[in-house]
């Protein structure tokens, strides 16, 4: 049986190795306990979202159906329709009015939104340029609203203020109880190749027009426990706020047309020649390889018919909060099937021949593979179906459709940049099925929660397709530059979308590295994995904030995370962690001239009676020979006294002792990774968690007893922390070559 007796080890210093930077480095929150917890930023908790971050018992959201008939008229890039709108109150409260969004609107040349930024002339600009912003006609875009009705065909009253349209209501719409009404409306398409925009139409050599058709259609804003009605004007960066309903949509365009829209089509034999629904078949059970469906040379020959005749394409959509549609002569349309949760879905692709060999090989591969990837990471893929079509120098999303830019170069060529950009866009316009278009964020308000979520995901579905994946974001040390930039150029995460200034690497790229480093470094993949799937499933087809997120994420896993999202998502501070000094020790019985030995506290009382073990300095700088365990005497002793010779020789038998100080001048906290070098080659990796700043949040100290001399100390040797500068992380002290060396 072994006795414990404690014995004091008295440090002295020995040698130090200080780390001084030139640059003097403040850290921005000076005396703060940044472990507090988070109740002076987070909404309290109620019956509606609880302090789990799980919907409450009284959670509610309203629904919006939609009835639609639209055309287009291709000679005139024109989109009509009628719609029919249901709108469910289950609010408790009345409603008085609904608010709708025009998004087209911010097309208009009048619009609030063409004015919204600062402008200074160009010293040099293209003659197409120079024609486009001072000598030509503005483009007449936005919505034309012809009618609003009731069931009964009387006008109900309305007001648009910009992007924005409010419907005044005959009587109160109570709790439990609906609405229908009509709206006529047509707009100029813009052509997005020129005057920009989520969605419009691409112009072709050839004379063919390729349609991506969004926010077409008046559409209501969301009306929640939150803030009442989201109704902050579309002024162009914060995307959309939209409601879950159902839709049956008859679209007419050109006979010659190919079509893919949200929903699922109700009358592919009125739409599809019968050798093309034989392949639409064979696609549907192909879980290896893709089908095309309509081929290139179908598509070649229907490019050149420009048909006066026209068909409609029937769909019908259940519990999906927006609707797009892609359609063209030009179409190219292949398709597989995804076996997920013991169902079948479609993953499909369209695009022109000028996409092609690219989007052939790769498209609806990339679609298969994301919709795999994403669904083990958060719940199955519930949807019929996931399209993509090849829209030139786009990136955008809706439900079970998204529009993604890549194609060869003109000889035919593919740049490696052109190959992984448009396999990154697909994953990433693809995962936005999951967010949030079935997790419905506010993305009016939150960019991070729909951008940055998915981006995260987008990284683990790239390291998935390909081991030396190219990645542009993801990576801690991706970050760096963006996170030591000017520190008046940033803004925390927890920003409006439109005051976001550097927005790639604000809303998508930091909180994907957030969530990437909680994952790796702090929380680990069970645990993470875990709280991330719980999150996604507790918020599928809702609405959630950002405290339910960081609610649930720490409610699932058990790990308080409140320093992180405090820091990371609240503030600009930055990572800097590094060694300031080193000292080294070795063990003798002989205590140093002058060691008064303090009264520890009593918590951490030891037992001071017997003899004692003493660690001192080492004068001659590391290079004294190292003393083994039998040569200390008092310790040899109680070794010996206290544990059976089986016993001691399974205990350690450190020869060498350093105590290193580590600094921050950074302002964040962040676990402190450290790895040992020895002299033979071989290394130890240890991981302190951010607690370790909690008593000091500019220097801690840690002791490594090692039977092997330690070469070298390093912090965070795979850059997993986003640490902006690594000139300190190193004993002894590194030259770091400069960019021009």
């Amino acid at each position: 049986m072994k006795k414990y007796i404690s014995l004091i080890f008295i440090l002295v210093f020995q040698f130090s190795n200080a780390q001084q930077n030139d640059t003097e480095k403040q850290n921005s929150e000076v005396n703060v306990d940044k472990f507090r917890q988070m109740y002076d930023l987070l909404a309290t908790p109620n019956m509606y979202r609880t302090a789990s971050g799980a919907p409450g018992p009284e959670y509610y959201q309203q629904q919006a159906d939609y009835k639609m008939d639209i055309e287009l008229d291709d000679k005139n890039a024109r989109l009509s329709g009628v719609e029919t709108i249901t709108y469910h109150n289950n609010a408790k409260e009345q409603l008085d009015y609904l608010w709708l969004q025009l998004d087209q609107n911010s097309h208009n040349p009048n619009s609030v939104t063409k004015k919204k930024s600062s402008n200074k002339v160009d010293p040099a600009i293209s003659v197409q340029g120079f024609s486009k912003n001072y000598l030509e006609e503005k483009f007449q875009g936005g919505f034309n609203i012809e009618f609003v009705k009731d069931v009964n065909g009387k006008a109900l009253p309305y007001v648009i203020n910009e992007t924005m349209m409010r419907i005044d209501l005959p009587k109160p719409l109570l709790h439990g109880e609906k609405i229908s009404f009509s709206i006529k409306w047509w707009y100029n398409i813009n052509n997005y190749m020129v005057d920009g925009g989520r969605s419009g139409y691409e112009r072709f050599e050839d004379g063919n027009n390729l349609y991506v058709l969004a926010q077409f259609f008046p559409r209501m804003a969301v009306y929640n426990d939150v803030q009442g009605w989201q109704n902050m004007q579309f002024w162009g960066s914060g995307e959309f706020a939209l409601a879950f309903g159902n839709y049956e949509v008859n679209i007419t365009v050109p006979a010659d047309h190919i079509m893919e829209a949200t929903g699922v089509l109700q009358n592919r034999n009125e739409v599809f020649t019968p050798e093309q629904l034989k392949r639409l078949a064979q696609a549907e059970k192909s879980y290896d390889n893709p089908v095309i469906i309509v081929t290139q040379a179908e598509a070649e020959k229907a490019e050149k018919s420009f048909s006066d005749k026209k068909k409609t394409w029937k769909f019908k959509a259940e519990n999906v909060r927006d609707f797009g549609i892609s359609t063209s002569r030009k179409f190219i349309y292949d398709a597989m099937a995804v076996k997920l949760g013991g169902k079948d879905v479609l993953a499909a692709s369209l695009y022109p021949k000028e996409g092609n060999p690219l989007w052939e090989e790769y498209s609806t591969r990339v679609v298969a593979h994301t919709l795999r990837s994403y669904s083990k990471y958060t719940f199955d893929y519930p949807y019929p179906k996931a399209v993509s079509v090849n829209a030139q120098d786009q990136g955008m999303e809706y439900p079970m459709i998204c529009w993604n830019f890549g194609r060869p170069e003109k000889d035919g060529t593919i740049p490696d940049g052109t190959k992984y950009g448009m396999i990154g866009v697909i994953i990433h316009e693809v995962g936005h099925n999951y967010f949030p278009m079935i997790v419905n964020s506010d993305e009016r308000q939150w960019t991070w929660m729909d951008e940055g979520l998915n981006t995260f995901l987008q990284y683990l579905a790239e390291t998935e397709f390909q081991a030396d994946y190219p990645f542009r974001r993801g990576p801690a040390r991706l970050i760096v530059p963006y996170m030591s930039g000017d520190q008046s150029g940033l803004e925390p995460i927890m920003t409006n979308s439109e005051s976001i200034r550097q927005f790639g690497s604000n809303a998508y790229a930091k909180p994907a590295t957030g969530l990437n480093m909680l994952r790796e470094v702090i929380m680990g993949h069970e645990l993470f994995d875990h709280a991330f799937k719980t999150y996604a499933n507790r918020w599928k087809f809702k609405h959630p904030t950002p405290e339910d997120f960081f609610r649930t994420m720490e409610d699932a896993s058990a790990v308080d995370l409140d320093w992180f999202w405090r820091g990371w998502f609240y503030t600009t501070d930055v990572n800097d962690i590094g060694i300031k000094e080193v000292k080294s020790f070795v063990v003798t019985d002989k205590a140093p001239e002058g060691l008064k030995v303090e009264q520890p506290s009593r918590r951490r009382r030891f037992n001071l009676t017997g003899k004692m073990v003493y660690l001192v300095e080492d004068s001659n700088h590391g290079k004294t020979k190292a003393l083994k365990v039998e040569d200390v005497k008092t310790l040899d002793e109680y070794l010996k006294s206290n544990f059976t010779e089986e016993e001691r020789s399974k205990l350690k038998a450190p020869k060498y002792f350093y105590q290193v100080a580590f600094d921050k001048p950074g302002g964040l906290v962040m676990p402190l990774l450290v790895e040992l070098t020895f002299e033979d080659g071989t290394t130890e990796n240890h991981s302190f968690p951010a607690q370790i700043w909690r008593m000091n949040d500019k220097e801690v100290h840690r002791i490594f007893a090692t039977e092997k001399k330690i070469s070298k100390i390093v912090i965070d040797p795979k850059l997993l922390t986003a640490d902006i500068d690594t000139t300190n992380n190193s004993w002894p002290n590194e030259t770091t070559k400069s960019k021009f060396d």
